[in-house]
């Protein structure tokens, strides 16, 4: 699978098979999409190549340690390695083609937008979960977990 940035200077591709997805609704992802919510992926890092463009990418962190890597010519948000750990964040909007997996969690329920309705039948958290119960879920085991999960 390919993927590129709104100007295709930034271009990289995934080895399949590729995760599900989850939804962000924190007011950080908020403001990076400038949506409702941020859908993304993190995928292995053996199944990222960057294609072109690394020197187009720049990069910009809060005091906190968000970041958001973006192109340099259209804006576009584009992936990155997460720190300390072996996966990519992937935006889901600039994957080419077709993704085998749909949105299996939304994230930071309780801080989405007065106007933003959750439907679908997607694991509901109110804050993030722990990386390992996330992972699952992105990774097909989709099942009932207990603990930070809202009734929705």
């Amino acid at each position: 699978m390919n993927g590129k940035c709104l100007c295709g200077a930034i271009e990289f591709q995934l080895d399949e098979p590729v995760p599900n997805l989850y939804q962000c609704h924190c007011s950080l992802c908020r403001k990076l999409s400038g949506s409702a919510s941020d859908t993304a992926m993190f995928i292995e890092r053996e199944q990222f190549r960057w294609v072109r463009g690394l020197d187009r990418i720049s990069s910009y962190r809060t005091a906190t340690g968000y970041r958001s890597d973006f192109c340099s010519g259209c804006g576009s948000t584009v992936p990155h390695l997460i720190s300390n750990t072996s996966h990519f964040w992937v935006p889901a909007g600039l994957v080419e083609g077709d993704i085998n997996g749909r949105v299996v969690a939304h994230l930071y329920v309780d801080s989405r937008a007065p106007w933003d309705e959750i439907a679908g039948e997607a694991a509901l958290f109110q804050e993030m979960p722990e990386m390992e119960e996330l992972m699952r879920l992105l990774h097909g085991s989709v099942e009932k977990i207990e603990g930070d999960l809202v009734e929705g």
